[in-house]
């Protein structure tokens, strides 16, 4: 599993003592969101360490830019350096409890398929109380399992694909030429028995090459069968995944986000859903999980928060169908989040590939 940026800074090995130190101070806000003195961080330690030593060792962390002191009296946070380097080297692997495990597993196994991807936002919201979101899969990288055609009108069609993990999609189609139902069902038919357990990709060209091969003779069904194929494919194709957030209202419970202004600025970034992906296009790794604090969002709606993502659906070396993942404070609980997203990774894949 990654959880670093690939173009994250090298930085130099901190001692065993400015592990510990920077350890405590992450760990402190994260529970508590605010700084933390040296005589709490002591006692923090699992080895014996005097506050004075403390205070020489968030001496050296803070002129390695990895904490900073708000206010002169206050105690130390650590900077979004600090939480960089915390993610990259510090964070011990972790897995998730046994018991969310099997939460997880039966509440998107119990879903229809349609309902996977708004599921996953949910308990993804549910679990971490941030805000979850996916990306739902692009309809044309998914295996079609049937074709329904319905006959709306004299020349207009619904279209009306579903795939093999029960995700389905509907299109109107202009027909040119007058079909009754019947006909439209025998058309559906072969259709089915041409795409079935190929995606919208693979069949396309197939069928354009063919439609066109057999266009001149205009009464052939088997060429309004293609030509018809071709444009509910077509029009399937151009579907873009769309982001999916079940709720926003757990961000409320963070207290980064009590304020108006910037939970707007949020809430902007993710109305024009082009930016989300832009910031995913930057920092999102191939397989894994990725993680990105603060200014590495370059959105600045997103600079003073974290996120956490994976993509799902797709295997080794292919596209993935879609990304998921969890938008929250830049002081998220990175050891309970990235094991998260990425064991929802896991079953949201085997939901859509099987």
């Amino acid at each position: 599993m990654s959880s670093s940026r690939s173009d994250a800074v090298e930085f130099p090995p901190l001692t065993e003592r400015q592990a510990s130190v920077l350890r405590a101070v992450v760990a402190s806000y994260v529970g508590a969101g605010g700084p933390i003195g040296s005589q709490t961080i002591a006692h923090l330690l699992a080895a014996p360490l005097s506050p004075a030593s403390v205070r020489n060792t968030l001496t050296e962390l803070t002129g390695l830019g990895l904490v900073d002191k708000p206010h002169r009296s206050s105690g130390r946070v650590p900077t979004e350096r600090g939480l960089r380097v915390f993610v990259d080297t510090l964070l011990a692997p972790a897995t998730l409890p046994r018991s969310e495990r099997r939460d997880i597993a039966y509440r998107l196994d119990e879903v229809d398929g349609d309902r996977v991807v708004s599921a996953a936002s949910e308990l993804l919201s549910h679990h971490t109380r941030q805000l979850g979101f996916v990306i739902a899969p692009r309809f044309a990288r998914m295996r079609v399992r049937h074709v329904s055609l319905v006959r709306l009108s004299t020349e207009r069609v619904l279209v009306v694909l579903v795939t093999a993990s029960g995700v389905a999609t509907r299109r109107v189609i202009d027909a040119d030429r007058e079909f009754d139902q019947p006909s439209l069902d025998r058309v559906a038919s072969s259709l089915t028995e041409r795409v079935a357990g190929r995606t919208l990709a693979e069949v396309r060209c197939d069928l354009e090459r063919e439609a066109r091969a057999l266009r001149r003779d205009a009464n052939a069904l088997l060429a309004w069968t293609l030509e018809l194929g071709r444009r509910a494919f077509e029009a399937c194709d151009d579907e873009e995944g769309d982001l999916v957030i079940a709720t926003r209202m757990a961000l409320l419970d963070q207290p980064e986000f009590r304020d108006p202004c910037r939970l707007r600025e949020l809430f902007a970034a993710l109305e024009e859903e082009e930016r989300l992906l832009e910031v995913l296009g930057q920092i999102l790794e191939p397989e894994g999980v990725s993680v990105a604090i603060g200014e590495e969002l370059d959105d600045p709606g997103l600079r003073r928060c974290a996120l956490v993502a994976s993509p799902y659906g797709g295997a080794v070396g292919q596209r993935p169908l879609g990304v998921l993942g969890v938008i929250g404070p830049s002081r998220m609980d990175f050891s309970r989040v990235i094991p998260l997203v990425d064991y929802c990774s896991e079953v949201v894949t085997g939901r859509l590939t099987a």
